[in-house]
């Protein structure tokens, strides 16, 4: 394959297109965009956590960065998306997109994480049942665009591409000597799909210096990670390269189940698939290879300075977010998810506060957070994972004092929703309501509590909690006993399926 001179290296514009809109077609040719969620986002600690990862914080803007990526690839030429998960965050998933109108989604669930090769051979073997010629789109949850005209253009000759069985990925436009990202090396112009060219190869994450030779060659674009191919092409493209996975994958999703909305993957199947991303699976191997060269204003958001970069900045260069005061301050991030947070004198600093941690950094250091979740879960810390508030199905809970052989907890339980029936062997719980209404069953009975009212739930009781008004219901839980770990449960019978 040959070289692209640098010329060739523009912004695609609808009108460059010299086939008909690929996003126009209609039924069996619509796009089906593929979001993989999996992610954990460590080097956003601590607001992104493994119990409640980046993707679904509202980072950017008012909506959760899924909810951002759900919307560019809706509307006009595209199915209902695909979303692959793991299956505890399913509800979060599930109420965000309930949120933003969503309601066609198929959630497709992974038992367990085996990175992005098995993940899109699952959507595509899924696809494939009904319309192997479909083109997919895949891309992640967590990534940023700012240039969603700019997208849609470079889209249709991506599709175009696919449709001839290419393997296509974007590359964005370097703006930096990002040592973060992978990179593509862009070849010739594909005959007869203007923006489209062949790949000559990938190269691997770089030192600093290899970077700034590749930023200056015109010849290098950066690897967004965003796919588009048919589902028939990722199948066969699979089957040669990546068989072992392909045949866990087909098992699991021959032998998948329905989980109320979900669709769950066997289990067994699955785990069977070898962990490998799509990049080394198929990407960097296929002889099929093509990219769009693309300016989309892209990010990862995979640092809490790429997230100074994308913010709005004050006078100062400055992005605050919260309950934020600074003083003398300049070019830094100050995030605040709960208490004042005061910055003096500082510069190029980042400042992240959660209710039950604070991290302070350098930003030339944003890389190096994951070190620090390393440490904690090398320390048994639950910080490293957890967050304070715990997100369910129904609702949420969130400590607010522990002590020795007490704890009091916030619960929020949303309109219509209830907690499973259970009981525990080693706590007694007294329940304050404080706002809405509370449907209580305790062992036999069922007493209905509003506002300023209260329960005591002994010891061994069977119980359960529902909302049957039309506003949240917030109240106040007191434990107290010998053990008030969260598995102390003993469930007897759950809407939401679980064990």
């Amino acid at each position: 394959m040959g070289r692209a001179g640098e010329g060739d290296f523009r912004p695609m514009n609808a009108d460059d297109a010299i086939l008909p809109s690929p996003l126009a077609a209609s039924g069996m040719d619509l796009v089906v965009p593929v979001i993989l969620s999996g992610g954990s986002g460590t080097r956003l600690w601590p607001v992104s956590r493994e119990s409640y990862p980046k993707q679904y914080w509202p980072l950017i803007s008012a909506r959760s960065l899924l909810q951002d990526t759900v919307r560019r690839a809706s509307g006009p030429g595209f199915a209902p998306p695909i979303v692959v998960c793991n299956q505890e965050h399913r509800f979060m998933i599930a109420e965000q997109l309930r949120q933003d109108g969503v309601e066609t989604a198929r959630i497709l669930l992974e038992p367990v994480g085996r990175n992005s090769a098995p993940a899109i051979t699952a959507a595509a073997l899924l696809v494939a049942e009904e319309n192997p010629d479909a083109v997919l789109w895949m891309m992640a949850a967590d990534a940023a665009i700012g240039d969603l005209a700019a997208l849609r253009a470079a889209l249709g000759p991506a599709v175009a591409a696919a449709r001839r069985g290419r393997i296509v990925t974007f590359g964005m436009k370097p703006t930096a000597p990002e040592t973060g990202y992978g990179y593509i090396e862009v070849g010739e112009p594909i005959s007869g799909i203007i923006g489209a060219h062949d790949l000559v190869r990938f190269i691997e994450k770089p030192d600093v210096e290899t970077a700034r030779v590749l930023v200056r060659s015109g010849l290098h674009l950066w690897n967004s990670g965003m796919f588009v191919f048919t589902a028939a092409a990722l199948i066969a493209e699979m089957e040669e390269h990546a068989p072992a996975v392909l045949v866990a994958v087909r098992r699991a999703v021959a032998a998948r189940s329905s989980d109320l909305d979900f669709l769950r993957l066997n289990a067994e199947a699955f785990a069977a698939a070898p962990a490998i991303s799509l990049d080394y699976a198929v990407a960097e191997r296929t002889r099929h290879a093509a990219v769009v060269p693309a300016d989309l204003g892209w990010s990862d958001v995979g640092s809490w300075s790429a997230l100074w970069a994308l913010g709005e900045k004050d006078a100062a260069g400055n992005v605050a977010a919260g309950d934020v005061l600074l003083e003398q301050a300049r070019d830094c991030y100050v995030r605040s998810d709960g208490m004042l947070t005061a910055v003096v004198g500082l510069e190029n600093a980042v400042v992240v506060v959660t209710e039950d941690a604070v991290l302070a950094l350098h930003r030339d250091h944003a890389q190096d957070v994951k070190k620090i979740v390393d440490r904690l879960r090398l320390a048994g810390r639950p910080e490293a994972v957890l967050h304070n508030r715990c997100y369910r199905p129904w609702g949420f809970y969130e400590s607010l004092i522990q002590g020795d052989r007490f704890q009091v907890k916030r619960i929020v339980v949303q309109p219509g929703q209830k907690l499973s029936l259970q009981k525990h062997f080693h706590r007694a719980e007294h329940w304050v309501v404080v706002n809405g209404t509370a449907l209580v069953t305790r062992d036999d009975e069922q007493i209905l509590l509003r506002e300023n009212e209260s329960v005591y739930l002994p010891l061994g009781s069977r119980h359960r909690l529902e909302n049957p008004g039309r506003i949240p219901l917030t109240l106040i839980e007191v434990q107290s006993g010998a053990y008030l770990g969260e598995d102390d449960i003993v469930r007897f019978d759950d809407t939401y399926g679980r064990a």
